[in-house]
């Protein structure tokens, strides 16, 4: 939490608040933003820094009552703490002598200005500021900006103060008078917009800053995509401030009022709730893990194989689907009884060569945690799969073991169903947990070396894990303020639930592990102040969190969101509760463009959220579709529709930039493509359009460029990602890498592997 240091009142809804924030107010340049949050259900709101003092360690933001998130943090006094503050965000203002400048603020984009004036004067250039309010009682900052620029000219609209006129005509009496070779402006998008249209006129470079349309701030929703020069941009990536003549400002002014009716309604929770304000602040001998301990021996002797193999598969209980295709929360998957279980693990023959384990990329001893499952020894398979896995209770859940261990079973050859491996595992690590009798892994003596970790998604945590094993003093920076990344964000409780995920984080916090929330590497602080800090090693795990879109007509219009926004709303931040200030569409008619398992959990997130008609868009067949089997089932189960062979070319909104209708080419498969999968190719003038107001565009994920453009000299590989040689280092040697930030998008258990990997591969390193 950041303890609000002093607070000045400047008018009736406007406030300069002064915060403790020590690494942003020393990474801080003119032009980042920091994402703020009040309350552990608060919406994450984008605040431009306005000044930082890097010797009291804080840094100002001016913050006006416009809406829920900023009356609540307005409503915060001196002593108070605010729940998250994250950054520095964003690209800094280019700052040289362009000579003579107007910067144009308005209300209180004023505040924002103050440092780009600032800067621009200390380059040697001329600065003119021309500030603009309502009324008298709307000028923030005079005093700053006369004794920071050349020269300040003041409008207001009611003519209470300085000038009467607008923002514009302030500008343009300079342009008149004198030649003008740079403007910037801050303030409202109606604002911004005019002043470019006046600009564009006199053929006058102009930036404008565009942070009011963002929600995250960190790359990862999509939500903040604007049309810049014809090409979507994101504001928190690409951004804040861009070229104001390539902006489509009437399509962000529709999207910036999106949620205004859903705010409208949740401001009743102002009078209602005060809760949501910041408040102050033993170890068996090698020979019994052994394939020939007596134990293991003894229960190959009590079953023959051919008695093991005629055992059915177990099935795993379900709840029904038209009753929890309206229960968010509600984990579908049941979990087996202990009679299954014991019954399951009888069916495992106890393989000399085991398939299983080749097919498990953390290399867990799978015949061993079911043989101590079979022997009734469940906490000990507990302990068993924690020696290789940071994640079992996660991994028993979301990974596909139908395409690994399980793809490996003996009894695929003998044309039986494999060994429910996933069901089990899961079933350990659940028995554990609700026992109360967690175990922690052995962990050897503390070594003193500083490892630092990017990300807490299952690669940072599984590295972590084992470095944590191996002595190491082990340190975890997540972005978000919530530890767990895509199990997190990505996620829905109805598969996974976090409660779990929690569990498994507290047993890496038990073995050591430091968690820091609410920091990122690359803004807050540099991979080279982690160096001076001390840190021996690195390892990038920060994800592929930048979501893709199809680039097509409409494709910005109101109400299209990633699948990475839509999930990261619901299950994040928690918006389709009552008591959530984080908006959600609801959709009736929920079109779904994808066929992977992230498509699957939006589109059953939509049904769960009131969709009527919710459907899967997807260019080739049920056949190619990456998603799991069972999530396809459940989602058919559920009532989801699978329009197959169609594609959408089109998007078409409404006159309030609303989207409502898709326009979809009808496909046909050709050829195979590079993955093996047929390519799909359009029927010439065979198209539909089908009526929809919500669609979720889950075609696939880019890695974020924060993290590894922020480190000089790493070497990238395709598509934005860190290139790494087999043991996971990266062209620096002392920094490792793994997770979709190396794959561009992969598994749970595939991060979770590359982690394992790359621990050991550091650990061998430093060992030397």
């Amino acid at each position: 939490m950041n303890k609000i240091i002093s607070k000045e009142h400047f008018s009736e809804k406007v406030f300069k608040l002064e915060i403790e924030a020590p690494l942003i107010a020393r990474s801080r340049k003119a032009g980042h933003f920091v994402i703020v949050r009040v309350g552990e259900k608060g919406e994450r709101m984008p605040l431009t820094i306005a000044a930082a003092d890097t010797v009291r360690g804080t840094i100002t933001l001016v913050v006006q009552e416009v809406g829920l998130s900023s009356t609540r943090l307005c409503e915060l006094n001196e002593g108070d703490y605010i729940t998250d503050v994250v950054g520095p965000l964003g690209q800094a203002t280019h700052i040289e002598n362009f000579g003579t400048v107007v910067c144009a603020g308005g209300g209180v984009g004023v505040a924002p200005m103050l440092p780009i004036v600032q800067a621009l004067k200390a380059a040697g250039n001329r600065v003119i500021a021309v500030l603009a309010g309502r009324s008298k009682e709307l000028i923030i900052l005079e005093k700053e900006m006369r004794e920071s620029a050349d020269e300040v000219i003041i409008m207001t609209d009611d003519g209470s103060y300085g000038r009467k006129g607008l923002v514009t005509e302030g500008v343009e009496e300079v342009i008149k008078r004198e030649k003008v070779n740079k403007c910037f402006a801050i303030g409202p998008a109606i604002m911004m917009k005019f002043v470019c249209l006046l600009t564009k006129k006199y053929e006058i470079p102009t930036d404008v800053s565009l942070n009011t349309i963002m929600v995250d701030g960190t790359g990862m929703c999509g939500a903040c995509r604007i049309t810049i020069g014809g090409k979507t941009k994101f504001v928190c990536v690409d951004g804040p401030e861009f070229d104001g003549h390539q902006v489509d400002f009437d399509e962000m002014l529709k999207r910036m009022g999106a949620f205004k009716s859903i705010e409208r309604e949740e401001m009743h929770k102002l009078e209602e709730d005060e809760s949501c304000k910041a408040v102050p602040e033993p170890t068996q001998e090698v020979d019994e893990k052994s394939r020939n301990a007596a134990w293991r021996l003894e229960l190959r002797k009590a079953m023959k194989p051919k008695e093991r193999t005629a055992i059915p598969r177990v099935e795993m209980k379900e709840l029904d689907p038209e009753y929890r295709s309206h229960s968010r929360k509600e984990e579908v998957n049941q979990g087996l009884t202990e009679e299954q279980a014991l019954t399951e693990a009888k069916r495992c023959l106890d393989c000399a060569n085991p398939g299983c384990m080749e097919g498990c990329p953390v290399g867990i001893d799978i015949p061993r945690f079911i043989k101590n499952i079979e022997r009734g020894e469940i906490l000990e398979a507990a302990k068993t799969l924690k020696e290789t896995s940071a994640l079992p209770a996660v991994c028993g859940r979301v990974c596909p073991q139908e395409k690994q261990c399980e793809s490996k079973c003996i009894h695929l050859k003998m044309k039986e169903k494999p060994v429910a491996i996933g069901y089990l595992e899961r079933f350990a690590a659940d028995y554990e947990r609700e026992s109360g009798q967690i175990s922690v892994p052995e962990i050897k003596e503390k070594n003193g070396i500083k490892i630092a970790v990017i990300g807490s998604g299952p690669a940072g945590l599984s590295f972590a894990g084992d470095m944590a094993k191996y002595g190491y003093d082990v340190t975890v920076f997540e972005a978000l303020h919530e530890i767990g990344g895509v199990l997190k964000y990505g996620i829905p409780e109805f598969r996974l639930p976090n409660k779990v995920v929690d569990v498994e984080i507290d047993n890496l916090a038990k073995m050591g592990v430091n968690f820091i929330k609410d920091c990122i590497i690359g803004k807050t602080i540099s991979v080279e102040q982690l160096e001076e800090e001390g840190f021996k090693g690195v390892f990038v795990a920060s994800g592929a969190g930048l979501p893709n879109f199809m680039n097509i007509p409409g494709e910005n219009s109101i109400n299209i969101l990633s699948s990475n926004e839509y999930l990261t709303r619901v299950n994040l931040m928690d918006a389709a509760s009552e008591d959530s200030d984080t908006p959600v569409p609801f959709g009736r008619n929920v079109a779904v463009i994808g066929g992977g398992n992230t498509a699957m959990d939006s589109v059953r997130t939509a049904r769960r959220l009131g969709a009527e008609r919710a459907m899967i868009i997807y260019r080739r067949s049920e056949e190619e579709m990456p998603a799991r089997i069972e999530e396809v089932k459940h989602a058919k189960e559920e009532g989801v529709e699978f329009l197959t062979l169609h594609n959408p070319i089109e998007y078409i909104a409404d006159e309030q930039g609303k989207v409502k209708q898709v326009i979809l080419q009808k496909m046909e498969l050709g050829e195979p493509d590079a993955s093996g999968r047929r390519s799909p190719v359009a029927i010439p003038g065979a198209t539909e359009t089908i009526d929809i107001d919500l669609a979720i565009v889950s075609v696939g994920v880019s890695p974020n460029p924060i993290v590894p453009s922020s480190i000089p000299g790493l070497e990238m590989g395709r598509k934005g990602t860190i290139a790494v040689n087999e043991n996971m280092q990266s062209s620096i040697p002392t920094i490792y890498a793994g997770g979709d930030i190396v794959r561009g998008g992969a598994t749970v258990i595939l991060a979770m592997g590359d982690g394992r990997k790359a621990a050991a591969s550091m650990h061998e390193q430093l060992s030397k």
